[in-house]
């Protein structure tokens, strides 16, 4: 570094340097180390970050991977919240309709005469014991038609089957 007097020639001489006194040398000195001491934190921690592919906003994107995989995992309970319901219908409707199935063949076998009885109360044993509700029978000759009813988690699930002679 080159300092230069108000006349614009160099303070290479004693007489024309201005005097300093000890005071202000150490503080001149304080400062130039404390800059030095800084510059070169700033350039390890440049260093640091080149690795990382970071750049000049790594400061700003401390704990973004935090609130990222906080906000997947919301989004995936969230989810599963919607289709838990949907696939637990799904599984009683299938359940429900083997029940209803069962209960009209239940009920053509007794009114063809296979089992004794009354065709619409063996079809209510039979969805009965199939996890169902029995809501309607009706037989007309050897034509039995059953209509079944679950509810599962407030949602009511009902089929009707239909068994008889093929014609």
């Amino acid at each position: 570094m080159c300092h230069r007097d108000s006349a614009g020639g160099r303070w290479g001489d004693r007489a024309a340097r201005p005097r300093t006194s000890g005071i202000e040398l150490r503080a001149w000195r304080w400062t130039l180390n404390r800059l030095a001491r800084l510059r070169a934190c700033a350039c390890t921690r440049d260093r640091a970050n080149e690795g990382e592919g970071a750049g000049e906003n790594s400061a700003g994107e401390n704990g973004a991977g935090s609130v990222l995989a906080i906000g997947l995992v919301a989004g995936i309970v969230s989810l599963l919240g919607l289709v838990l319901p949907l696939s637990l219908a799904i599984a009683a409707r299938h359940t429900v309709t083997a029940a209803a199935d069962a209960g009209a063949l239940a009920a053509a076998d007794t009114a063809i005469g296979i089992h004794a009885g009354f065709p619409c109360a063996r079809a209510a044993q039979v969805v009965e014991a199939n996890g169902a509700s029995l809501t309607g029978c009706t037989v007309d000759g050897l034509v039995a038609t059953v209509e079944a009813v679950r509810v599962v988690i407030g949602i009511s699930v009902t089929v009707r089957a239909t068994a008889g002679p093929a014609r």
